[in-house]
Protein backbone atom coordinates (compact mmCIF):
# COMPACT_ATOMS: atom_id res chain seq x y z
CA UNK A 1 0.00 0.00 0.00
CA UNK A 2 1.21 3.47 -1.12
CA UNK A 3 1.58 5.91 1.41
CA UNK A 4 -0.76 8.55 1.67
CA UNK A 5 0.33 12.17 0.15
CA UNK A 6 0.70 14.72 2.77
CA UNK A 7 0.23 18.11 1.09
CA UNK A 8 2.55 21.45 1.17
CA UNK A 9 4.89 21.71 3.46
CA UNK A 10 7.27 24.81 3.51
CA UNK A 11 9.55 26.26 6.08
CA UNK A 12 7.13 29.46 8.09
CA UNK A 13 10.08 29.97 11.09
CA UNK A 14 13.30 31.37 10.15
CA UNK A 15 16.01 32.97 13.13
CA UNK A 16 19.59 33.82 13.01
CA UNK A 17 22.25 36.21 14.81
CA UNK A 18 22.54 39.51 13.90
CA UNK A 19 25.52 40.48 16.14
CA UNK A 20 24.28 40.89 19.42
CA UNK A 21 20.21 41.07 18.20
CA UNK A 22 18.38 37.85 17.50
CA UNK A 23 16.27 38.44 14.30
CA UNK A 24 13.40 35.98 13.77
CA UNK A 25 11.17 36.40 9.86
CA UNK A 26 7.73 34.72 10.23
CA UNK A 27 5.42 33.80 7.33
CA UNK A 28 2.25 35.48 8.31
CA UNK A 29 0.68 33.96 5.39
CA UNK A 30 1.00 33.48 1.90
CA UNK A 31 -1.27 33.92 -1.28
CA UNK A 32 -0.54 32.84 -4.98
CA UNK A 33 -1.13 35.45 -7.45
CA UNK A 34 -2.29 35.63 -11.06
CA UNK A 35 -0.03 37.63 -13.64
CA UNK A 36 3.36 38.72 -13.07
CA UNK A 37 1.74 41.00 -16.08
CA UNK A 38 0.06 43.31 -15.98
CA UNK A 39 0.37 44.19 -12.90
CA UNK A 40 4.42 44.95 -13.27
CA UNK A 41 4.41 47.58 -16.25
CA UNK A 42 1.21 47.60 -17.24
CA UNK A 43 -0.10 45.85 -20.65
CA UNK A 44 2.91 47.52 -22.40
CA UNK A 45 5.41 45.82 -20.91
CA UNK A 46 3.84 42.28 -21.02
CA UNK A 47 6.11 41.09 -23.79
CA UNK A 48 9.20 42.59 -21.36
CA UNK A 49 8.02 41.08 -18.30
CA UNK A 50 6.88 37.60 -19.71
CA UNK A 51 10.68 37.47 -21.62
CA UNK A 52 12.48 38.21 -17.61
CA UNK A 53 10.51 35.54 -16.16
CA UNK A 54 11.39 33.27 -18.42
CA UNK A 55 14.70 33.89 -18.39
CA UNK A 56 14.46 33.55 -14.44
CA UNK A 57 12.95 30.16 -14.84
CA UNK A 58 9.99 31.29 -13.32
CA UNK A 59 6.45 31.51 -14.46
CA UNK A 60 4.98 34.90 -16.20
CA UNK A 61 0.97 34.09 -14.65
CA UNK A 62 1.61 32.88 -11.41
CA UNK A 63 3.67 33.45 -8.53
CA UNK A 64 4.18 33.28 -4.79
CA UNK A 65 3.35 36.40 -2.65
CA UNK A 66 4.39 36.02 0.66
CA UNK A 67 3.71 38.35 3.80
CA UNK A 68 7.11 38.39 6.39
CA UNK A 69 6.74 40.54 9.50
CA UNK A 70 10.24 40.74 11.75
CA UNK A 71 10.75 40.26 15.15
CA UNK A 72 13.93 41.71 16.41
CA UNK A 73 15.05 40.90 19.64
CA UNK A 74 17.64 43.57 20.91
CA UNK A 75 18.63 41.94 23.90
CA UNK A 76 17.26 44.57 26.20
CA UNK A 77 13.62 44.90 23.79
CA UNK A 78 11.37 42.38 21.75
CA UNK A 79 10.57 44.37 18.07
CA UNK A 80 7.94 43.51 15.88
CA UNK A 81 7.99 44.66 12.77
CA UNK A 82 4.19 44.73 10.63
CA UNK A 83 1.83 41.96 11.70
CA UNK A 84 0.22 40.35 8.59
CA UNK A 85 -3.12 40.11 7.63
CA UNK A 86 -4.70 39.36 11.09
CA UNK A 87 -8.40 38.31 10.99
CA UNK A 88 -9.13 40.94 8.12
CA UNK A 89 -11.07 39.00 5.39
CA UNK A 90 -13.08 37.49 8.35
CA UNK A 91 -14.12 40.66 10.28
CA UNK A 92 -14.60 42.72 6.45
CA UNK A 93 -16.68 41.23 3.39
CA UNK A 94 -14.79 42.99 0.79
CA UNK A 95 -11.76 40.95 1.86
CA UNK A 96 -13.05 37.56 2.01
CA UNK A 97 -11.46 35.43 -0.46
CA UNK A 98 -9.13 38.71 -0.87
CA UNK A 99 -6.44 37.99 1.05
CA UNK A 100 -5.20 34.91 3.44
CA UNK A 101 -5.64 34.73 7.38
CA UNK A 102 -2.84 36.25 9.30
CA UNK A 103 -1.10 33.20 11.57
CA UNK A 104 1.13 35.69 12.74
CA UNK A 105 0.43 34.80 16.40
CA UNK A 106 -0.08 31.18 15.89
CA UNK A 107 3.92 30.92 14.25
CA UNK A 108 4.79 33.42 16.99
CA UNK A 109 4.08 31.29 19.60
CA UNK A 110 5.90 28.12 17.62
CA UNK A 111 8.93 30.62 17.82
CA UNK A 112 8.83 30.80 21.14
CA UNK A 113 6.82 34.66 21.57
CA UNK A 114 3.63 35.25 23.38
CA UNK A 115 1.61 38.63 22.42
CA UNK A 116 2.45 40.28 25.48
CA UNK A 117 6.16 39.55 24.76
CA UNK A 118 6.42 42.28 22.23
CA UNK A 119 8.00 45.83 23.46
CA UNK A 120 7.68 47.75 20.65
CA UNK A 121 5.39 47.29 17.38
CA UNK A 122 7.01 48.83 14.36
CA UNK A 123 4.40 49.65 10.85
CA UNK A 124 6.37 50.32 7.89
CA UNK A 125 3.00 52.04 6.59
CA UNK A 126 -0.55 51.43 6.77
CA UNK A 127 -1.18 49.28 3.80
CA UNK A 128 -3.68 46.31 5.31
CA UNK A 129 -1.47 43.49 5.25
CA UNK A 130 0.38 45.20 7.52
CA UNK A 131 -1.90 46.70 10.21
CA UNK A 132 -4.42 43.93 9.86
CA UNK A 133 -2.67 41.62 13.07
CA UNK A 134 -2.97 44.69 14.84
CA UNK A 135 -6.34 43.90 16.33
CA UNK A 136 -9.17 41.89 16.85
CA UNK A 137 -12.47 43.00 17.37
CA UNK A 138 -11.03 46.08 17.77
CA UNK A 139 -9.07 44.97 21.16
CA UNK A 140 -5.06 45.92 20.50
CA UNK A 141 -3.60 42.00 19.91
CA UNK A 142 0.16 43.23 21.24
CA UNK A 143 -1.08 44.31 24.57
CA UNK A 144 1.73 45.31 26.62
CA UNK A 145 3.23 47.51 23.48
CA UNK A 146 3.92 50.94 22.23
CA UNK A 147 3.67 51.82 18.87
CA UNK A 148 5.82 52.86 15.79
CA UNK A 149 4.30 54.87 13.00
CA UNK A 150 6.43 56.77 10.48
CA UNK A 151 5.00 59.86 10.53
CA UNK A 152 3.97 61.35 7.25
CA UNK A 153 2.60 57.53 6.31
CA UNK A 154 0.13 58.42 9.64
CA UNK A 155 -0.49 61.93 8.87
CA UNK A 156 -1.48 60.77 5.10
CA UNK A 157 -4.06 57.91 5.95
CA UNK A 158 -5.60 60.50 9.17
CA UNK A 159 -6.14 63.25 6.58
CA UNK A 160 -7.00 61.00 3.88
CA UNK A 161 -6.53 63.99 1.52
CA UNK A 162 -5.33 62.70 -2.19
CA UNK A 163 -6.04 58.78 -1.63
CA UNK A 164 -6.56 57.00 -4.77
CA UNK A 165 -9.89 55.36 -5.37
CA UNK A 166 -8.71 51.96 -5.16
CA UNK A 167 -7.33 52.99 -1.27
CA UNK A 168 -10.64 54.00 -0.40
CA UNK A 169 -11.30 50.82 1.66
CA UNK A 170 -7.68 50.83 2.74
CA UNK A 171 -7.89 54.37 4.80
CA UNK A 172 -11.25 52.99 6.30
CA UNK A 173 -9.18 50.05 7.64
CA UNK A 174 -6.88 52.45 8.89
CA UNK A 175 -9.03 54.87 10.59
CA UNK A 176 -10.27 51.75 12.42
CA UNK A 177 -7.28 50.35 13.33
CA UNK A 178 -4.40 52.62 13.55
CA UNK A 179 -6.03 55.95 14.84
CA UNK A 180 -7.40 54.58 17.91
CA UNK A 181 -3.20 53.50 18.72
CA UNK A 182 -2.35 57.05 18.56
CA UNK A 183 -2.40 57.46 22.69
CA UNK A 184 0.35 54.55 22.48
CA UNK A 185 2.46 55.77 19.57
CA UNK A 186 5.28 57.66 18.81
CA UNK A 187 5.92 58.91 15.23
CA UNK A 188 9.22 58.81 13.48
CA UNK A 189 10.76 60.82 10.45
CA UNK A 190 13.79 59.59 8.36
CA UNK A 191 16.85 59.40 10.30
CA UNK A 192 15.03 58.75 13.86
CA UNK A 193 15.90 55.84 16.29
CA UNK A 194 13.44 53.45 17.25
CA UNK A 195 15.36 51.60 19.67
CA UNK A 196 19.19 51.53 20.37
CA UNK A 197 20.45 50.29 16.60
CA UNK A 198 17.46 50.26 14.70
CA UNK A 199 16.50 54.00 12.62
CA UNK A 200 14.12 54.65 9.59
CA UNK A 201 15.07 55.05 6.26
CA UNK A 202 12.60 57.39 4.11
CA UNK A 203 11.39 54.81 1.33
CA UNK A 204 8.38 56.43 0.59
CA UNK A 205 6.43 55.90 -2.64
CA UNK A 206 4.87 52.59 -2.11
CA UNK A 207 3.02 54.00 0.65
CA UNK A 208 3.55 57.56 0.68
CA UNK A 209 5.15 57.17 3.95
CA UNK A 210 6.80 53.75 3.71
CA UNK A 211 9.60 53.55 6.40
CA UNK A 212 12.63 51.05 5.65
CA UNK A 213 14.48 50.40 8.86
CA UNK A 214 18.26 50.06 8.91
CA UNK A 215 19.81 47.60 12.15
CA UNK A 216 23.31 47.57 13.41
CA UNK A 217 24.34 45.73 16.30
CA UNK A 218 28.13 44.87 16.85
CA UNK A 219 29.47 46.01 13.39
CA UNK A 220 26.64 43.83 12.09
CA UNK A 221 24.26 45.46 9.62
CA UNK A 222 21.01 44.99 7.76
CA UNK A 223 18.36 46.44 5.89
CA UNK A 224 14.66 45.52 6.09
CA UNK A 225 13.06 47.22 3.16
CA UNK A 226 9.35 46.46 4.06
CA UNK A 227 7.36 46.96 0.20
CA UNK A 228 10.38 48.78 -1.62
CA UNK A 229 10.56 45.92 -3.73
CA UNK A 230 7.83 43.65 -3.99
CA UNK A 231 9.39 40.83 -5.92
CA UNK A 232 12.51 39.18 -6.27
CA UNK A 233 12.79 39.31 -10.15
CA UNK A 234 11.26 42.25 -11.48
CA UNK A 235 10.82 44.95 -8.88
CA UNK A 236 14.84 44.41 -8.32
CA UNK A 237 16.13 43.69 -12.16
CA UNK A 238 13.06 46.41 -13.64
CA UNK A 239 12.72 48.65 -11.21
CA UNK A 240 11.54 51.27 -13.59
CA UNK A 241 8.46 48.92 -14.00
CA UNK A 242 5.01 50.81 -12.15
CA UNK A 243 3.42 48.12 -10.05
CA UNK A 244 -0.29 48.77 -9.96
CA UNK A 245 -0.48 48.78 -5.77
CA UNK A 246 2.28 51.69 -5.58
CA UNK A 247 0.58 55.01 -4.53
CA UNK A 248 2.58 56.95 -5.95
CA UNK A 249 4.36 55.31 -8.32
CA UNK A 250 7.17 57.99 -9.95
CA UNK A 251 8.43 58.01 -6.30
CA UNK A 252 8.44 54.44 -6.23
CA UNK A 253 10.43 54.17 -9.06
CA UNK A 254 12.64 56.86 -7.75
CA UNK A 255 12.90 54.91 -4.17
CA UNK A 256 13.77 51.61 -5.54
CA UNK A 257 16.62 52.72 -7.81
CA UNK A 258 18.42 54.92 -4.71
CA UNK A 259 18.02 51.77 -2.19
CA UNK A 260 18.87 49.29 -4.63
CA UNK A 261 22.12 51.03 -5.34
CA UNK A 262 22.90 51.91 -1.33
CA UNK A 263 22.31 48.22 -0.74
CA UNK A 264 24.25 47.20 -3.79
CA UNK A 265 26.87 49.27 -3.03
CA UNK A 266 27.09 49.13 0.97
CA UNK A 267 26.74 45.51 0.34
CA UNK A 268 23.98 44.81 2.94
CA UNK A 269 22.08 42.55 3.96
CA UNK A 270 17.88 42.91 3.54
CA UNK A 271 14.84 41.66 4.35
CA UNK A 272 11.98 42.08 2.40
CA UNK A 273 8.41 41.64 3.04
CA UNK A 274 7.66 39.85 -0.20
CA UNK A 275 10.64 38.31 -1.07
CA UNK A 276 10.74 34.94 -1.28
CA UNK A 277 10.61 33.44 2.41
CA UNK A 278 12.76 33.49 4.93
CA UNK A 279 12.81 36.90 2.70
CA UNK A 280 16.52 37.27 3.19
CA UNK A 281 19.73 38.20 0.87
CA UNK A 282 21.54 40.33 -0.93
CA UNK A 283 21.46 43.05 -4.22
CA UNK A 284 23.94 42.63 -6.71
CA UNK A 285 24.74 44.72 -9.60
CA UNK A 286 25.42 43.14 -13.13
CA UNK A 287 26.04 45.14 -16.52
CA UNK A 288 22.35 45.11 -16.86
CA UNK A 289 21.27 46.42 -13.70
CA UNK A 290 20.62 44.17 -10.30
CA UNK A 291 19.94 40.95 -9.18
CA UNK A 292 18.67 39.26 -6.29
CA UNK A 293 20.88 37.10 -4.25
CA UNK A 294 19.22 34.40 -1.52
CA UNK A 295 20.80 33.77 1.57
CA UNK A 296 22.39 30.68 2.30
CA UNK A 297 24.03 29.60 5.25
CA UNK A 298 25.69 32.96 6.18
CA UNK A 299 23.63 33.76 8.67
CA UNK A 300 24.49 29.92 10.53
CA UNK A 301 28.18 30.44 10.63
Amino acid sequence: MSAAMQGEMQPTIYRFKLGGFEVTTIMDSKVIREGLTPSFGGEAAAAEVKALAAANRIDANRYEHPFTPMVVNTGKELVLFDTGNGTLAAENDQLKGRIPPGKLVERMAQAGYKPEDVDVVVITHGHPDHIGGLTVAGKPVFSKARYVFGAADFDFWKKGENVREARKFNRELYVKICLPLAGRATFVKPGDEVVAGIRAVDAFGHSPGLMAYHFESEGKQLLNWADTCNHYVVAIQRPDLHLDVDDDKEKSVATRKRILDMVATDKLFVTGYHMPFPGIGWVDKTSGGCRWVPHSYQFNL
